[in-house]
């Protein structure tokens, strides 16, 4: 079989299967061949490598990372893709399609157990609704994986890659950066998708640390300083962590820490970067 990646192939096989796009499952089938190109030289995938694929959809990705790498395990959620995929991907004898939730799946023993002492990597088009929960999970679960390629909505891909004092720096970009090096390879139009979706897209490699960025004491205790400096943006650091419910810190102990970092009592949490947060939060640990 060709490659499926055009208007005419997935209109065909959506109409061949009598297939309902999911909108639950925030479904949005690439059809450009170019973007795929894009996807796949950003991975970086070549024979030595085993893929895990969240969301093969109709196989269009997951035929050419099959002709490139060792072997594809591809993870697909809505049971009505599995005979699609069964016969888009009948000739591709390297991929195994596991109709499950990505989300409630042990990918630690996944790995171990489908790949063995392959190097892995993870490319995805991810659904725009989860995507943020995937990727951390990903990142969090310190899974055996050297890279994540991902086509996400781009307004989080440049959360992702955003730096401080940036509108999109966040929580987000620090947690990213925790574990990984982000790169935008590509920006997508709507129109590279059947459905078109309402937003810009972006295809996203990060390249998964083999330690975290800094050192920390209380990695725990770390981010939700964090996700307190960002509760309130327009406030100060210290009132913004004094007031989040996920801390018990006083603006003196707050104010205290700050000023051993040599930092105003008046600074804003996007104006600290990671290493700033890790001391912050070993101070007041």
């Amino acid at each position: 079989m060709s490659d499926l990646v055009s208007a005419k192939s997935t209109a065909e096989i959506i109409k061949k299967y009598d297939f309902s796009i999911q909108k639950k499952f925030g479904q949005n089938f690439l059809i450009d061949e170019h973007v795929l190109d894009k996807i796949i030289d950003a991975a970086q995938i070549d024979v030595a490598y085993g893929v895990i694929e969240i969301g093969p959809g109709l196989g269009t990705m997951t035929r050419r990372l099959a002709a490139l790498s060792k072997k594809v395990v591809a993870i697909e959620i809505d049971r009505q893709l599995i005979p699609i995929l069964s016969d888009t991907l009948s000739d591709c004898d390297n991929v195994k399609v596991i109709n499950a939730d990505v989300m409630k799946t042990d990918l630690g023993s996944l790995i171990d157990e489908e790949f063995g002492d392959m190097p892995v990597k993870v490319v995805a088009n991810l659904p725009y609704y989860i995507t943020t929960p995937i990727v951390m999970s990903l990142l969090e679960g310190r899974f055996a994986i050297e890279s994540i390629t991902i086509m996400i909505q781009k307004e989080v891909a440049e959360r992702m890659r955003a730096v401080p004092g940036s509108k999109d720096y966040g929580a987000l970009s620090l947690a990213v950066g925790y574990y990984a090096d982000a790169y935008i390879a590509a920006n997508v139009p709507p129109n590279c998708f059947m459905p078109r979706p309402k937003v810009g897209s972006c295809v996203i490699r990060l390249n998964v640390r083999k330690e975290p960025f800094v050192s920390v004491r209380d990695e725990k205790q770390m981010f939700a300083l964090i996700r307190g400096a960002f509760n309130q943006r327009r406030k100060t650091l210290v009132n913004a962590v004094a007031n989040y419910e996920g801390l018990s810190y006083k603006k003196e102990e707050i104010e205290e820490a700050l000023k051993k970092l040599d930092l105003s009592p008046s600074i804003r949490g996007e104006a600290l970067d990671l290493q700033q947060f890790a001391a912050l939060s070993d101070i007041l640990t």
